[in-house]
């Protein structure tokens, strides 16, 4: 405690997701007394409501298809009778809570102190929390984490039930025979792939003209000929014009590329067009700070991920572009901002290095640069696509999907690595190493990839790509 009754830590956090816990366990591991102050649950939205429990359900989606692909593609002559649902929603919640309790005994494991309530500055360095009435003082530094919620669109007001976000989207009851979902992302994506799994009629209404539309242009086809294959009606290039609700669901009218207008009716209506930072509450006037006209605490420091105020970092989805506003991303800034706060030397987050998975079925997964991102950014380019069914492992699992590597011309240094297929989330990792380390495809050439796994039509297309093409033409 301070002369003037406040009590003191080296560091303050506020928020308790992916970025903010992060930066506490580090923090405290580096020798850092440290605050983390969380008005629910310690773990946010990718634990609570996001990346954990979407993952579980998606999981179980995929037992679901596995079971549909054993009867119709390998004669074994196994059929569905129900999803309990109940029982899904127990597992999926069990998986959650195990991991809750985790990331809490780890905390106090490292000496963080965990206050629960709501954070208000009242100075550059110093917080109020009117739970426990009580305020500190960081003395080395705050760091804001307090994470996102889901946008909506005008006229779309979420009642949990027929017109839900992605964060309740799991916890509606029931299983809906037809869903709309707006917002063809990664998040709309997963959504949209869940519920045709389990069996109900999806419509994807994306406005860009074409779905997950920061991703590769080839990603985009493949992924769309895959959710189509399954019985997804995709409409890019298509904008929502009204909804209402109706007794037994919800009635849309939507726009299309060619301006004509569809009315979609559906039981739920699944609003997942991206995340808004928070910062409600926190009065960041009172510590000199101020968000862009997005929401966003740009850090004028990057390499810090520090503020204009000094002493005051952010991390994680109050950030904006080019952060990421994914889970991963965020403990690599928490590590950062930890490190720094303690005097110990840190590289700076390499955006372009982190990997982007979306978990539908059929999956994707990249880092680094697109194609046509490489091309504006004045390099010149060389690409190869390896379709996966031109790898044994891929006729067996019979999805479709590809690779492709995008490279400087000549033999230069790897710049993007993109995958679209069955597991392709668990091979990215590869192709974030070699995007990391600047590679050339000679370098990844040399290394023998097994057979037979889909992991060698990477080995294939950077083999190609190093003028040694073995199953290419």
């Amino acid at each position: 405690m301070n002369a003037d009754g406040r009590n003191t830590a080296d560091v303050i956090v506020i928020g308790g997701g992916t970025g903010g816990y992060s930066t506490a366990l580090r923090a405290a591991a580096l020798g850092l007394d440290v605050v983390l102050v969380e008005r629910d649950k310690v773990g946010g939205t990718c634990l609570h409501r996001g990346c954990i429990p979407s993952k579980a359900m998606l999981h179980a989606a995929e037992l679901v298809d596995g079971i549909a692909e054993a009867r119709e593609r390998w004669g074994v002559k196994a059929t569905l009778d129900a999803v309990d649902w109940p029982a899904l929603v127990a597992t999926r919640d069990d998986i959650v809570a195990r991991n809750h309790r985790g990331v809490q005994a780890h905390l106090a494991h490292a000496g963080v102190r965990v206050v629960r309530g709501s954070a208000r500055l009242t100075g550059p360095r110093s917080v109020r929390v009117d739970e426990v009435r009580a305020e500190w003082v960081a003395r080395r530094g705050l760091v804001l984490a307090t994470g996102s919620r889901p946008r909506t669109l005008p006229g779309l007001v979420p009642d949990g039930r027929r017109v839900v976000t992605s964060d309740d989207a799991l916890f509606a009851p029931g299983l809906p025979a037809s869903v709309l979902v707006l917002g063809g992302g990664a998040i709309g994506v997963e959504y949209a792939s869940f519920h045709r799994s389990l069996g109900a009629e999806v419509t994807l209404v994306e406005a860009a003209d074409r779905i997950v539309p920061l991703e590769d242009a080839d990603v985009s086809r493949h992924l769309t000929r895959g959710l189509k294959k399954r019985g997804i009606d995709v409409r890019a290039g298509a904008r929502l014009l009204d909804s209402e609700v109706l007794d037994d669901g919800v009635r849309a009218r939507v726009r299309n590329a060619r301006g004509e207008t569809l009315t979609v009716e559906a039981e739920r209506l699944l609003v997942a067009v991206g995340r808004a930072p928070v910062t409600e509450g926190l009065d960041l006037a009172a510590a000199g700070l101020t968000t862009d006209q997005r929401g966003f605490a740009v850090p004028a420091d990057w390499d810090r991920l520090e503020t204009a105020v000094p002493g005051v970092h952010v991390v994680g989805d109050l950030l904006p572009p080019p952060s990421l506003g994914l889970a991963h991303a965020s403990f690599a800034e928490g590590l950062l901002v930890a490190e720094t706060l303690a005097g110990v030397p840190s590289a700076p987050v390499d955006y372009a290095a982190v990997p982007r998975v979306t978990y539908s079925s059929p999956q994707t997964a990249a880092v680094g640069l697109s194609e046509a991102e490489a091309r504006v950014r004045g390099h010149e380019v060389s690409a190869d696509s390896m379709p996966l069914t031109a790898v044994a492992k891929g006729m067996v699992h019979g999805q479709g999907g590809m690779v492709k590597v995008v490279t400087e011309a000549g033999g230069g240094r790897v710049l993007g690595v993109h995958l679209v297929g069955p597991h392709v989330s668990e091979m990215i990792a590869e192709g974030q190493l070699v995007v990391g380390w600047d590679a050339e495809p000679s370098d990844v050439a040399r290394h023998i990839h097994p057979h037979p796994t889909l992991s060698e039509a990477v080995g294939e297309a950077f083999l190609t790509l190093a003028g040694r093409a073995l199953h290419q033409q």
